[in-house]
């Protein structure tokens, strides 16, 4: 195996500034490079907006904002003097901490100018692209086994010689968050046990259909005795206030009324989770809950590593389309996902009791 230098690298800096989804993906990253290197200081850099999905793990020294919001503000305004100080001002920030090494997991030109702008003596790329592998030290291609959840970070730890131990996602979340959990279960009397739908995310084609969840949503508390717990943004409420009313059962729709932390608290504790593929679905596993993720124009991973986790897809001759739908906004893909055949697989999941 091959190690990222012969020096240990004592500062080290992961950069991945978004998603979410992405960044549950590359979260063993850190507890891999904390076996390899016990004494390290690590630091990610992420997008504010990401932030509180990286601010509880144990794994992590340091968070540092990415301030991308505030920078396109400025160039907007055409600011440019105080857009180079703002920018000069985060180098110098970066420069502070004296990184030795600095992984960009993203590869693409931004996370590439970031990860150069570090200083780190030794900077290797995720698959860079867009130029970004100019800006590296070393590239390593997006390799492994693409049917396995998180395969590319996987692939990017064995090449550096990590230890893996199985490389299990992690999601972390404080007091505060499990004690709203808490409280709302409490208050809602989901006690008995409750599903989390997560049926947004940021693509049409990557959407089941709102009837489709309305039914799904009265089924589940029909005939697997579980209340249905709808989450999402301020992005989705119309969407989510849309399924509610399809519903005969209604759900209890908490989609924009809770943060990204306490949405992931109440994932921890639900009996089921079925969601699309978004980062809220993947938390699921993440978390190990039983969980059921619906793909059609993406294709991210069909091994879930996770025995009470399965996907169900139903591939096209047009499949993965990706950004580029040629169904005219028919999504055949995710209509071939019929709500008894989700409904069949969660029984599986739950096992014999329902």
């Amino acid at each position: 195996m091959e190690t990222p230098s012969s020096k240990i690298a004592r500062r080290i800096l992961l950069v991945r500034t978004s998603a979410i989804g992405d960044i549950v993906f590359a979260s063993p990253l850190v507890a891999a490079l904390r076996r390899a290197y016990p004494d390290a200081f690590i630091a990610w850099l992420a997008q504010p907006e990401c932030r509180s999905l990286l601010e509880h793990h144990p794994g992590l020294d340091e968070v540092i904002d990415w301030p991308k919001g505030e920078w396109r503000r400025l160039w907007q305004q055409r600011r440019l003097k105080d857009l180079a100080g703002e920018i000069n001002s985060f180098r110098g920030l970066l420069r502070s901490r004296r990184f030795d090494l600095a992984l960009d997991l993203q590869g693409l030109l931004k996370s590439g100018l970031l990860t150069r702008m570090s200083g780190a003596r030794e900077r290797i790329g995720l698959g860079s692209r867009e130029g970004s592998r100019h800006l590296m030290t070393r590239v390593v291609p997006r390799g492994g086994d693409s049917q396995r959840i998180g395969s590319e970070y996987l692939y990017l730890a064995e090449t550096l010689g990590l230890p893996v131990q199985g490389f299990p996602m992690e999601v972390h979340y404080g007091a505060y968050e499990a004690d709203f959990a808490r409280d709302l279960i409490e208050r809602e009397e989901l006690s008995g046990g409750y599903a989390v739908l997560c049926p947004f995310t940021t693509r049409p084609q990557k959407h089941w259909f709102e009837p489709r969840w309305a039914e799904l949503a009265e089924r589940i508390q029909g005939g697997l005795g579980l209340r249905a717990v709808l989450l999402g943004g301020p992005a989705d409420r119309a969407a989510a206030a849309r399924i509610c009313g399809l519903a005969t059962r209604e759900p209890i729709d908490l989609a924009s009324r809770t943060t990204l932390l306490q949405a992931a608290a109440m994932i921890d504790r639900s009996a089921l989770l079925v969601g699309v593929d978004t980062g809220l679905g993947h938390m699921g596993i993440a978390f190990g809950r039983p969980s059921l993720l619906l793909f059609g124009s993406t294709c991210p991973y069909l091994d879930t590593m996770h025995p009470k986790a399965r996907v169900l897809y139903h591939r096209m001759d047009c499949s993965p389309c990706k950004r580029k739908p040629t169904c005219d906004g028919a999504f055949t893909c995710m209509k071939s996902i019929e709500v008894d055949e989700v409904l069949t697989a969660a029984r599986e999941l739950l096992g014999p009791a329902t």
